[in-house]
């Protein structure tokens, strides 16, 4: 059998490979025995501990005699869901969401490994209960709710404090944190320490759906105070019972703990998650271009939104590469709605040759549309990051409406895909894979752009012209694997790269034999058993005791 070069490096690269983020099926050396394995989230098995570990960590007779498979154990916790659902008298409600939430929680915290085991076996059904809407309930009752720490808590009284602080989390290796000031969580406002919640629901998403190696997360609360006048006369409030910090006062808060983190973790990868638009501009343009750090809501819902719009092209038939010939209103000036318009922008004047000609040709594609109104140049007050998109006055002249001009039924044929998933788990964790595995100084708009194009590029013609635009979520590991590969691909072509362990960045430069396609998304296999090999899977390891 005659192989091809290809063929040989993928096997090449397959045989001899030491590097990776998992454990896989190595054993893990242990120092607990007995209870104090059994009350390790991160090492507890439960009763899928076999007999020979049982002996060999001293637990024979502290668990139930019979051993349990994966399946087994799984099939054991989807029953108590359900026992649930049946005794629900109302269905679905809030209340109902949120037992399902304690449940899985509790479960988080006895047995990590099986916690993820579920949520990727059932992410359909259980990623609105670990994240949107279900944690935006968490999040106003989480004073209520709190009963062990899970991440890291910074706040204004910790100022000074935070280089030395950063080193009580016992991880000698973080790669993605995501932080919060609570400020706007959702569409609930200001949340104060509350807003914790939804940094820690979304890097569960993150290690279910991108593979992230759950010891190596951090969620992180940053608290500056909180505006909310209910919260600060709440006796059981768990933040700082202050007004929020503001101006330069806030921003030496937030330089210090970037400084802090970075100096820990280099290479960690920080994403900021619902910051108030006032301040979610500010820090991305601030730290963008210093540490590897990118903003959920300004870019992470724009590529999201980048890859509906392309993918709305090729459901009319047509080429991606025909995007800027596209006219785009953007209803909504807030943060998310800016960072629409400048991703497609940006996306456009890609396509068109990324010179100043091509942005000035792209910018005139768009029109802003908020609460009063069209957005010209002759409005007051106008936001400064949704200026370069004012209208001329002069080209809003009067049209004629012919009277009785005959109503035209419109059909939509775009499937109905729930939006909240997609955003928080096609597109953000991908991106911090793909950043974490390329080794990327920087996350570029670029790695952005090529991520919100593959995730376009992923549905089949067929399934497109059907009115398919984002892909479903059962199929999230395998899009995870594409969109990674396309980031690392782009860091690489940037010359951003700088490898990811033994994997320096001339190896990787030789995995990167991306083949060229206007609508799909097609990468080496090389590339892609790299992704793959490196994405965490919620396996049992062999325990094996050994004293400190």
């Amino acid at each position: 059998i005659r192989l091809s070069s290809s063929m040989i490096r993928c096997l090449h690269y397959r045989l001899s490979r030491s590097f990776t983020t998992i454990e896989g099926h190595r054993p893990t050396i242990v120092h607990k025995q007995g209870l104090d394995i059994l009350h390790d989230p991160w090492f507890n098995k439960g009763t899928a501990f076999s007999m020979t570990e049982r002996d060999r960590l001293e637990l024979r007779g502290l668990l139930p005699p019979n051993v349990m498979s994966n399946e087994q154990q799984i099939d054991r916790f989807m029953a108590d869901l359900k026992r649930l659902e049946v005794n629900a008298r109302d269905g679905p409600s809030d209340t109902n969401s949120l037992a399902k939430w304690r449940i899985l929680n509790r479960l988080h915290d006895r047995n990590e490994t099986m916690y993820y085991k579920v949520l990727i076996a059932k992410i359909e059904e259980y990623a609105p209960i670990v994240y949107t809407p279900t944690v935006g309930l968490v999040c106003q009752k989480y004073s209520g709710l709190f009963r062990r720490p899970r991440g890291m808590y910074f706040s204004a009284a910790d100022r000074g404090e935070m280089m030395s602080m950063v080193y009580n989390w016992p991880a000698e290796q973080v790669d993605m944190i995501v932080v919060t000031d609570g400020s706007r969580i959702l569409g609930l406002g200001d949340l104060g320490v509350q807003g914790i919640g939804i940094a820690i629901g979304k890097l569960d998403l993150y290690v279910a759906a991108a593979g992230i190696n759950p010891q190596r997360v951090l969620p992180i609360m940053i608290d500056v105070g909180t505006n909310n006048e209910a919260l600060l006369k709440d006796p059981l409030y768990l933040g700082l019972q202050q007004h929020r910090l503001d101006g330069e006062e806030y921003l030496a808060v937030i330089d210090e703990f970037m400084e802090a983190v970075f100096t820990r973790w280099p290479h960690v990868i920080v994403q900021f998650e619902d910051f108030q638009s006032k301040w979610a501009f500010k820090l991305l343009q601030r730290y963008r271009n210093s540490y590897r750090m990118f903003n959920d809501d300004v870019q992470g819902t724009a590529g999201v939104a980048i890859a509906g719009l392309l993918g709305a092209v090729r459901a009319q038939g047509k080429p991606m590469i025909d995007f800027p010939k596209q006219k785009i209103v953007v209803a909504g000036a807030g943060s998310a709605g800016i960072g629409v318009l400048n991703a497609a922008r940006k996306t456009m004047a890609r396509m068109l040759g990324n010179n100043e000609l091509a942005y000035e040709s792209a910018r005139s594609q768009f029109w802003v549309v908020d609460a009063n109104g069209l957005v010209t140049e002759e409005r007051e007050n106008i936001d400064d990051d949704a200026k370069p998109f004012a209208r001329k006055t002069k080209e809003i002249g009067r049209q004629g409406l012919k009277e009785g001009a005959s109503l035209v039924e419109v059909e939509m044929g775009i499937s109905a895909i729930a939006i909240r998933e997609t955003i928080c788990i096609f597109f953000q964790g991908n991106i911090g894979l793909g950043t974490l595995l390329s080794g990327s100084r920087i996350v570029s708009d670029g790695m952005l752009q090529a991520a919100a194009e593959c995730l376009a590029a992923y549905m089949t013609e067929e399934e497109v012209l059907k009115g398919i635009i984002y892909p479903s979520i059962s199929s999230i590991r395998d899009i995870t694997k594409q969109v990674a590969a396309a980031v690392i691909s782009e860091a690489i072509e940037e010359d951003l790269a700088e490898g990811y362990r033994e994997m320096d960045a001339r190896e990787l430069h030789k995995l990167n034999k991306k083949l060229v396609s206007t609508t799909r998304c097609v990468l080496q296999d090389e590339i892609l058993s790299f992704v793959e090999d490196n994405m965490w899977n919620p396996d049992y390891p062999t325990l094996i005791y050994k004293k400190d």
